[in-house]
């Protein structure tokens, strides 16, 4: 519970730190762009199989039940609302916030960070922000990505692996769907990308057991921020199929 309670107090730190100047862009931009360079090519190859599966197991179910129009509506929205934020913060922890972790927890067992402290520096504010701040620029860039490719291969399996109509697909999904949709996605890719950011940097920021106390605060920061995306996941969606109704209710 203790830890818990740091990581949220390293949270809202990060939030209090983003308003102080001087802003580190120069590091932003550099962890940007690796987190990015990490992320891409993984998070595209994992979402083709994740489109094509929820496209070939509700195509299989529709076509059960004679619903087969409704295949496009029920893949790509089962794509944009959950698959795509998932497996793109998914892919951020694995690569780019592990990458994180490992890094603030060399610096920390080599009394880097000690040293800023005393030197007056914040290690919040010079490391910890652009770190997260660009783990939840790239969740919400990479995940508009992640959904175009996700609804690309699902359209692609359900209409030539199960011989779906291609007008129908797209018809169904252009009457179901709806902004909002959108708009819950990248959110949650905002909410998971800054905590897939803050987790990796908590870890990184304790290490326990010298060099090998951060490997094993890289494993623990990914399977927490797992745990932790799962949970938000739900929450998030229960209060959105709660407060925004069914296009055409």
């Amino acid at each position: 519970m203790t830890a818990v309670g740091q990581m949220f107090a390293l949270g809202l730190e990060v939030l209090r730190q983003l308003l102080r100047r001087p802003f580190q862009y120069r590091e932003l931009v550099e962890q940007f762009w690796f987190v990015a360079s990490v992320s891409i090519l993984p998070s595209m190859l994992v979402s083709i199989p994740f489109g094509a599966v929820i496209g070939l197991e509700l195509g299989s179910l529709t076509a059960q039940i004679g619903a087969e129009s409704f295949d496009g509506a029920a893949s790509v929205l089962a794509v944009i609302q959950q698959a795509s934020p998932i497996v793109t913060t998914l892919i951020i922890a694995g690569a780019g916030g592990s990458a994180i972790c490992a890094d603030l927890g060399s610096r920390t067992i080599r009394e880097e960070i000690d040293a800023m402290e005393v030197l007056g520096v914040s290690p919040v504010h010079r490391l910890v922000v652009p770190r997260v701040l660009a783990a939840t620029s790239v969740a919400v860039l990479l995940n508009g990505m992640v959904s175009v490719v996700g609804v690309a291969g699902g359209y692609f399996f359900n209409v030539v692996m199960q011989g779906g109509t291609p007008g129908a697909y797209v018809a169904s999904f252009a009457a179901l769907a709806q902004l909002p949709d959108l708009w819950v996605s990248e959110l949650k890719a905002t909410f998971f990308g800054f905590l897939a950011g803050v987790v990796a940097s908590y870890r990184g920021l304790h290490p326990r057991g010298g060099p090998k106390g951060v490997g094993d605060s890289v494993n623990q920061s990914v399977v927490i921020t797992f745990l932790l995306l799962f949970l938000v996941n739900a929450v998030i969606t229960a209060v959105y199929l709660r407060i925004v109704p069914a296009k055409g209710m």
